[in-house]
């Protein structure tokens, strides 16, 4: 893949991807300041979430960036909660107050593929309708990684839309899935757990970059301020919570993190580059 993209063999590709943007302001505004420093150099948005129009907005005023859409079938935290674009159209993917689901069930067993497809589709047309160029698809919670069905599904609309999915090895084995020259196929997608977080984020982060071995890699983390809005966000939720996404944006716009990535001669590159060298 390095070579594919004009790189060295033994190059170390990263992307450094902060997920989540839409969810809230804190986590926009998190993001866009880590973005607009460095070294984070990519993100995916959220189209059902109460804050996507400001990150819209602001994808739209800087088509350069690298934004691309965390693909959303789950609304999980305790109160803030949001219903997917096609609303009472995808029943499968609701609970009985009208939201989507926490993440606890399993969609491969109780969501119509055809709503799936339906809601997904319409999360990507409506954020090109906001003046969004998404330069990948993922998806939040690992959601679409539940069945063959679901993860067909996503390829499919990757291919239609000319936009890299985020897939690595392990899916591709785990699913059987029938990949062409064109399919972007991560050599690792590397993020936090936990007990990483337990046991400190900046340790957990410097162990990763300097450990991290040659091919296309995709770092994902989650920026946010552990402020008053992102508290309540994320209230009785410790694991990937406020303080959690502070540790992230602390570390990630750190001289610390940037003199690792200098030393270990890593280098840097988008989801953009990716799409605009192998599918445009």
């Amino acid at each position: 893949m390095q070579e594919k993209l004009g790189y060295a063999r033994d190059t170390k590709l990263l992307i450094i991807h902060a997920d989540d943007l839409g969810v809230s302001h804190s986590q926009n505004a998190a993001s866009i300041a880590a973005i607009e420093k460095g070294p984070v150099n990519s993100g995916s948005i959220m189209v059902p979430c109460p804050w996507f129009p400001e990150i819209a907005a602001y994808a739209k005023a800087h088509p350069g960036l690298d934004l691309g859409l965390h693909l959303t079938l789950t609304s999980e935290w305790k109160y803030y909660k949001w219903k997917p674009v096609m609303g009472e159209h995808v029943k499968s993917l609701l609970t009985g107050d009208g939201f989507l689901t926490d993440g606890s069930v399993n969609l491969g067993q109780t969501a119509k593929i055809e709503e799936v497809e339906k809601e997904l589709r319409a999360q990507i047309d409506r954020a090109i309708q906001f003046g969004i160029d998404p330069t990948h698809l993922d998806s939040h919670m690992g959601m679409l990684f539940q069945s063959a069905q679901l993860v067909n599904t996503y390829i499919k609309l990757g291919r239609e839309y000319k936009i890299p999915v985020l897939l690595n090895n392990e899916i591709v084995k785990a699913f059987k899935v029938q990949t062409t020259d064109r399919d972007v196929i991560l050599d690792k997608v590397i993020t936090a757990a936990p007990p990483d977080f337990t046991n400190g984020m900046k340790a957990y982060y410097a162990n990763i970059l300097n450990s991290l071995s040659p091919g296309l890699n995709c770092l994902l983390i989650h920026l946010a301020y552990d402020d008053a809005e992102m508290k309540a966000v994320t209230v009785d939720h410790p694991d990937w919570g406020a303080a959690w996404r502070q540790a992230d944006f602390d570390f990630f716009t750190s001289d610390e993190c940037r003199q690792i990535l200098k030393e270990q001669k890593i280098q840097l590159i988008t989801w953009k580059e990716v799409r605009d060298k192998l599918l445009r």
